[in-house]
């Protein structure tokens, strides 16, 4: 693979770390398990203890072929398990599959990073300006309005969904919210100050976007299994920056209110029979808000054009969500959507996304 690659021979495992323990870089480690002195395993599992080379993919290229010695090698780190004989195409295959993944992941960590600075950046300015305010009610909720155009800047940030979309979804979320208040399992979850702090954190549902690669946000077509991975982890990311803004503002104010868009942020994606993400919850232990989120932000992407759909009629849409009562979404709030229905397509038009060209 000299050809295609700048290659680094070592001659054992015990030259092999101390080229990479000298400042060495390798993208990619072909890697055997018989050698002297040091095994492979072992090799492996150095590499992986190290902070500096954990993240280097880590390829066995080894005669052993029992599913135990494949399973070793997997539960040390190793990210793949080549048998002699080997095939150079299936070798030349598994490599530029793996280092393309490797990328990806670089490339993830990074956006992740340039986001932790931007909230931190953001979170300083918030905090900066909520300690010159004095306690008064007007004022807090000065603070807390500063918070949330702060992200909201950084959900519009990216361009595959327009402001339009964020405007949409916190109406649809204020209008279940309001058709629920006297119902017996919401009314004593949905006073008035908590549908309002309902409607000001709906717009940072997606906010953890921010991190997610452009190549796979906006792409066309289906996904792959890896792509989706590193899509999910949108919610995590958009609930640890929403978190980082209620530690750092919890001194100075009452951050109490990022409560639910941190719930909104996580638990948008969960569905009512658990099999949902990032965490599986089903039922009554997904968030209120998350639930009500969940309608707004389905019923949204279906009417709404997309890079990798066209958009679907109200009626259609209602009646696609309406199945899906008790499977992807609690009942209740499904049979209130029915009832709002009306007040969704109203919404809908009046902050509708401009055509193209316009």
């Amino acid at each position: 693979m000299s050809d295609v690659y700048d290659v680094h021979p070592a001659v054992n495992g015990r030259e092999a770390l101390r080229y990479l323990n000298g400042g060495g870089r390798a993208d990619l480690i072909l890697l055997d398990v018989m050698m002297p002195e040091i095994d492979g395993y072992e090799v492996c599992r150095r590499l992986k203890s190290s902070e500096s080379t954990r993240t280097i993919p880590v390829l066995f290229l080894t005669g052993l072929d029992r599913p135990e010695d494949e399973e070793r090698g997997l539960e040390l780190g190793a990210e793949d398990f080549i048998h002699k004989p080997i095939s150079p195409p299936v070798v030349r295959a598994r490599v530029r599959t793996h280092l393309a993944l490797s990328r990806a992941t670089r490339a993830l960590e990074r956006r992740n990073a340039d986001l932790e600075l931007l909230v931190a950046e953001r979170t300083a300015e918030i905090s900066a300006q909520a300690r010159r305010l004095v306690s008064s009610k007007q004022e807090v909720i000065a603070a807390q309005a500063a918070t949330i155009t702060a992200f909201c800047a950084l959900a519009e940030a990216r361009d595959n969904e327009t402001g339009n979309h964020i405007r949409r979804t916190q109406h649809y979320v204020r209008i279940l919210a309001e058709a629920l208040q006297d119902h017996p399992r919401f009314r004593d979850q949905l006073d008035d100050e908590v549908i309002q702090l309902l409607f000001k954190s709906a717009p940072l549902h997606d906010v953890g976007k921010v991190a997610t690669p452009d190549a796979i946000l906006l792409k066309p077509g289906k996904l792959t299994p890896d792509e989706w991975v590193l899509m999910k982890q949108h919610c995590e990311y958009g609930r640890n920056a929403i978190l980082q803004a209620e530690s750092a503002l919890g001194g100075v104010t009452d951050a109490s209110f990022l409560q639910y868009a941190a719930e909104i942020a996580y638990g948008h994606h969960e569905r009512w029979d658990g099999s949902g993400y990032p965490q599986g919850f089903a039922g009554d232990a997904i968030p209120l808000s998350a639930r009500l989120m969940a309608i707004a932000d389905v019923y949204d992407a279906l009417i709404s054009r997309r890079v990798y759909k066209q958009p679907i009629p109200h009626e259609e849409a209602i009646q696609m969500m309406l199945v899906e009562r008790g499977r992807h979404f609690d009942p209740d709030i499904v049979d209130a959507l029915e009832s709002v229905a009306a007040k969704f397509a109203e919404i809908a038009q009046n902050f509708r996304d401009e055509p193209e060209g316009e």
